[in-house]
């Protein structure tokens, strides 16, 4: 491919990954507000009811989001009493993250969302086969992305 044409945003494969990114934060934002949720707070509770009480790193390696990304966030989820910060009992660096009654109720409420996204997504004429397929690349391409970051900050 020639350099002009290596520049064209129609040939560019991060693009499509972008704005789908955004249209699914987008698709998932009238379910979340009834939650009185954003995306980042779902991905943070995500991570906790399937495992309570995780280091503020656990999270931000899970989600792959920085400490300096994660903090404010978990601050105001603990602001809006979704959950709690406790300094470790082994290790005083250490601070874990909890669920509080309030963050583990909203789990049931949340159950559905997943499906009904997906809902949207078959009811285009795509197949779940390839919702699976391409699910399965992503996550081949985070590990393959993620390492690479991890050597090229380690440089």
């Amino acid at each position: 491919m020639e350099k002009e044409e290596q520049l064209k945003l129609e040939n560019q494969i991060c693009f499509p990954i972008y704005s789908v990114s955004r249209l699914i934060t987008r698709a998932y934002k009238p379910y979340l507000e009834k939650l009185d949720l954003t995306y980042p707070q779902y991905l943070v509770l995500l991570v906790l009811w399937e495992e309570n009480s995780l280091s503020v790193n656990k999270i931000g390696q899970k989600l792959l989001l920085n400490t300096n990304t994660l903090s404010p966030l978990i601050k105001r989820m603990e602001k809006n009493e979704l959950l709690t910060r406790n300094r470790s009992k082994d290790d005083e660096r250490t601070v874990l993250v909890s669920l509080t009654e309030k963050g583990l109720s909203l789990k049931d409420k949340a159950s559905s969302i997943p499906q009904d996204l997906l809902n949207i997504l078959l009811n285009q004429d795509v197949e779940f086969s390839d919702v699976i397929l391409l699910k399965k690349t992503l996550d081949s391409w985070i590990d393959i992305l993620a390492q690479d970051s991890e050597s090229t900050t380690n440089k």
